[in-house]
């Protein structure tokens, strides 16, 4: 029987994703990337935010297309199956099963239970509770086509910011047994993963449920002396869990990428203390002064939200002084999102959604111009460089710099006069260089 799996929203939902695909393949279902040769068609959503869940929703309903033909179950699991466990069979009758996000372990019960009540045409679903951590035995199969992997390290979420969903359908901060991540990070570096991403809705609280204390150093140390991985790269840490044994870890461990995603979603104390977050912006600033003194060539990476109830033009205008001032390498902004069942949604002073846009685009060119001087800076230096591919149309091998994750970061486009190895880490002088990616040759 051939099995589609289409997943979406984020790195996390990926590694659940990856996991399914793991257990279907050791009971012995067949892997398709074709929708018209799919049997069974598994759709692992996201809810985050209301174009998300919009996807995820056309998602299952072109899916559900599929009926017509050789299609005979439509599952759907992750986010939007928890969040509407309530309403997706009315909504849409072409699903077949619905699986809640602590539950995706489950994936092979439910086949058999629809293989079992066929004649019947009964739904199934299976949802536990929030406080349930899934685990998997069976090996992941890894997407990513590249020879980078995502490892997620705990689940579900402790902060309750003001606009967030994900501990509503996630449950509160559950980190998985070391042991057993250690057990996926050598299986990932025996696959030829190079790169190892650690994620989270939060790394940086990494086993303090479990082990008493926060063991994200003592993990990436662990990693780190696995044969093969090259790279480590830590996403998801929030500023007020940054300790000193963190930015001490980030300026002794070779293997650990001067990167760090550090959401910061507003810099004004006002509009943190409204979203519900556990810093202020002097504490911001005196993270980011520890980190860049004690690792000089770190790259930080963050998130801002724009039009957040209650923002004014001047708390706007704070935030675009703080982004000139800070000199962040990477900002990704979104505007604000109401979600339904978030103390948020209630807020008096709802801005408007086209003034969020203008703010946005605001801040997006204040950080192009920033990131465009950064870059510049790079031109002659030597960087190393891991290479993902090669481009023919425009005969440029491509990779990326320990500044960039994947995905959400820049390219670096390299000539070379000879074939470079995708998975390889060279050293390539850069030459050029724009607001997001550099351009460079091999250095001999």
């Amino acid at each position: 029987m051939n099995i589609l799996m289409v997943s979406l929203g984020c790195d996390k939902n990926l590694c659940d994703s990856e996991a399914m695909l793991g257990l279907l393949r050791d009971n012995n279902y067949n892997i398709t990337n074709d929708e018209l040769e799919a049997d069974i068609v598994v759709v692992n959503t996201c809810s985050f935010i209301h174009d998300a869940m919009e996807e995820s929703i056309n998602t299952i309903l072109e899916m559900s297309e599929l009926k017509k033909g050789r299609l005979k179950y439509l599952i759907v699991t992750g986010c939007l199956a928890e969040r509407f466990k309530d309403e997706i069979f009315d909504e849409i009758p072409e699903v077949d099963a619905c699986i809640g996000t602590t539950s995706f372990d489950k994936i092979i019960q439910v086949i058999n239970k629809l293989e079992n009540n066929d004649f019947n045409n009964q739904k199934v679903s299976v949802y536990d509770d929030l406080s349930r951590l899934a685990i998997v035995e069976s090996n992941r199969v890894i997407t990513s086509g590249t020879f980078m992997g995502y490892l997620k390290i705990a689940e579900g979420c402790d902060k309750f910011c003001t606009y967030c969903v994900i501990p509503h359908i996630r449950g509160k901060y559950r980190s998985i047994p070391m042991e057993k991540l250690i057990h996926e990070a050598e299986y990932m570096a025996s696959q030829g993963i190079k790169e190892i991403i650690l994620v989270a809705q939060e790394t940086t609280c990494y086993g303090l449920d479990i082990y008493g204390k926060k063991s994200l150093a003592e993990l990436v140390r662990k990693i780190a002396k696995i044969e093969g991985v090259e790279w480590i790269r830590l996403m998801y840490c929030y500023p007020e869990e940054i300790d000193d044994e963190l930015i001490d870890l980030y300026a002794t461990e070779s293997k650990l990428c001067k990167y760090i995603d550090m959401p910061l979603q507003h810099s004004e104390d006002i509009i943190l203390s409204r979203m519900g977050r556990k810093t202020d912006k002097k504490s911001i600033k005196n993270v980011i002064s520890k980190l860049r003194n004690k690792v000089p060539d770190i790259a930080i990476r963050t998130s801002l939200i724009a039009g957040f109830p209650g923002e004014t033009q001047a708390n706007h205008d704070a935030l675009m002084e703080f982004v000139d001032e800070m000199e962040l390498d990477r900002i990704g902004v979104f505007t604000y999102s109401k979600e339904d069942n978030t103390p948020a949604a209630n807020f008096p002073n709802q801005v408007d959604a086209e003034i969020a846009s203008v703010w946005r685009e605001e801040i997006m060119e204040l950080q192009q111009e920033v990131s465009y001087d950064k870059n510049q800076e790079l031109i002659g230096t030597i960087q190393e460089v891991i290479v993902e591919g090669y481009s023919p149309d425009d005969d440029v091998y491509v990779g990326r710099t320990y500044r960039d994750a994947p995905n959400v970061d820049g390219l670096v486009f390299i000539n070379c006069d000879y074939e470079l190895i995708s998975g390889t880490i060279v050293k390539v002088r850069i030459n050029e260089a724009g607001p997001y990616d550099l351009i460079g040759g091999v250095e001999e």
